[in-house]
């Protein structure tokens, strides 16, 4: 009863699909220099506030 939806708009999910495919062809280009770590950058994608992503490098 307590739950929130929260509504994405159709623009805001096809900017983070390519964000995801810029962001995979980069690191097939560039790998990783730690594929073992973990990315720290990748909860700022998931915001649906806008404003900035993140360093895409």
């Amino acid at each position: 009863m307590g739950q929130v939806i929260q509504f994405v708009s159709k623009s805001e999910r096809e900017r983070v699909r390519l964000i995801k495919e810029a962001r995979a062809i980069y690191d097939s280009i560039f790998p990783p220099a730690d594929p073992a770590g973990e990315r720290r950058d990748t909860a700022s994608i998931g915001r649906a506030g806008g404003g900035d992503v993140g360093n895409l490098a």
